[in-house]
């Protein structure tokens, strides 16, 4: 596969004090061109790796067996799965951090399953509230339906999660030097011995025996690989995390309200804080706000006299937490859609399935692509049978029976809850929600099992 440039907009690193292992240097080049970044590295972190860049030496180039492209849900997991598995990776991370941006995300029990086999299930459990139930409501407050998960879906787990926190988490299990932060991938080229050279933004070179895209929707890895681009379903969401300093007065369930074209839901996270959604219809993604009041104002102006606790905790969010985003999603086509993988590289999570929202799969998904992959890696890399192309062609099959269905599945539940057609949402609030809906059939998708990832004994 022909090499390619992919860029990005992140400037490069000064030079910092520590250096890095097993260099190699490339062809003298200039690099007066380059100019410091504007804003001052985070603080040292025991698990943070700077890249070491000297003007006017020769380019760095260093080799390593496994690497992670993307620091967020994927990426993290990844590496922690495969570092209780006895397997060092590098991750690379364009941000100067850690994402702290975002704000929630709920996961149901297929990803706390995942979270429980890579060890730090229970660390975050006691950070966030055990959600009991569902009440879905029209615009105007009228009540739909109610339902009880201890009733009516035995066995669920459903809690929402700070992203931020989340990350953090899963980062802080990885071994120290484990991710190198502005380290945004630029270029790819698979040599001719099967290894793939990365080209970062510094200008400096990695050479891979495995690369793994955690990259996110917009993977330059991906377009790599010939994956087209995601697809804009017609929707955009608002999202954002309300501030309760005194404590919130709502129950633990996850509070829907359906309108025309319109819909918008919170559920508590912890005792202080409620995540908040808006989803809208929109023809186009539109123009880029990058002034959170804004972003408020948009926001609050779509549900002008919906209930009033969705109100309240709109309210009670601060501007700069605010994000809107266009829901995109990618079709796997059988036969059509490049396979996950191309010789020793291999996309996860978003990088090669975005899905929309409706099924609150995205993050659980990802975290399943995880543990799944490592496994069939550490089979590979351990003297198993199996090559690592052949473990990793296994890793997209198995996947793919899953992730595809999903896909369409939310896609389309999606489409449902967004007609704006008066008709239609009469049927909707009036027959299928309360009589039609049945939670256990419904959530079926996230029965999922994974066996406990034990920490190799080097680990």
């Amino acid at each position: 596969m022909a090499p390619i440039k992919l860029h990005h907009q992140i400037p490069p690193p000064p030079p910092p004090s520590s250096t890095r292992r097993r260099r190699e240097p490339m062809a003298s080049t200039s690099l007066s061109s380059f100019r410091p970044p504007l804003l001052s590295p985070p603080p040292p972190r025991a698990n943070l790796r700077r890249r070491r860049f000297i003007p006017g030496a020769t380019l760095l180039r260093e080799d390593e067996d496994v690497v992670v492209v993307g620091a967020g849900i994927a990426g993290l997991a990844t590496a922690l799965s495969l570092h209780r598995l006895g397997i060092k990776s590098l991750v690379l991370e364009q941000g100067e951090s850690l994402r702290t941006g975002g704000t929630s995300l709920t996961l149901f029990k297929n990803g706390w399953r995942v979270l429980d086999s890579i060890g730090v299930g229970d660390e975050l459990r006691s950070k966030y509230l055990q959600i009991q139930g569902l009440l879905m409501r029209s615009e105007d407050g009228r009540e739909l339906r109610s339902f009880e998960f201890e009733k009516e879906a035995p066995g669920q787990e459903v809690r929402a999660v700070e992203r931020r926190v989340l990350l953090e988490t899963l980062a802080s299990r990885l071994q120290a030097d484990s991710i190198s932060f502005r380290s945004g991938v630029r270029g790819i080229e698979r040599k001719a011995d099967g290894r793939s050279l990365l080209e970062l933004d510094d200008g400096s070179q990695i050479l891979a025996k495995i690369v793994i895209a955690c990259d996110g929707v917009r993977s330059p890895v991906a377009k790599w690989m010939g994956f087209s681009e995601p697809n804009y379903v017609g929707h955009c969401a608002f999202r954002g995390l309300g501030i309760y300093p005194e404590g919130h007065p709502f129950k633990p369930k996850v509070n829907y309200v359906y309108g025309r074209g319109l819909r918008a839901g919170f559920v508590p996270v912890s005792t202080t804080k409620v995540y908040w959604f808006i989803c809208f219809n929109s023809q186009t993604p539109g123009p880029r706000i990058s002034d959170p009041s804004i972003l408020k104002k948009e926001a609050l102006e779509l549900v002008t006299g919906w209930p009033s606790e969705l109100l309240d905790v709109m309210q009670k969010t601060p501007d700069e937490v605010i994000v809107k985003t266009p829901l995109v999603d990618r079709w796997l086509w059988p036969g059509l859609s490049p396979p996950p993988s191309t010789g020793n590289v291999v996309v996860v999570g978003d990088a090669w399935h975005p899905m929309t929202p409706n099924l609150g799969q995205g993050a659980c998904c990802a975290l399943e692509d995880s543990v799944v992959l490592a496994g069939k890696l550490a089979g590979a890399l351990k003297g198993g049978r199996k090559t690592v192309e052949e473990a990793l062609a296994e890793y997209g099959q198995e996947r793919w029976a899953r992730i595809f269905p999903l896909t369409v599945r939310a896609n389309l539940v999606g489409s449902l809850l967004q007609w704006g057609n008066p008709v239609v949402c009469g049927i909707r609030n009036n027959v299928m929600i309360p009589k039609l809906v049945r939670l256990g059939p419904f959530l079926e998708h996230t029965n999922f099992e994974c066996e406990l990832v034990e920490p190799a004994a080097s680990t």
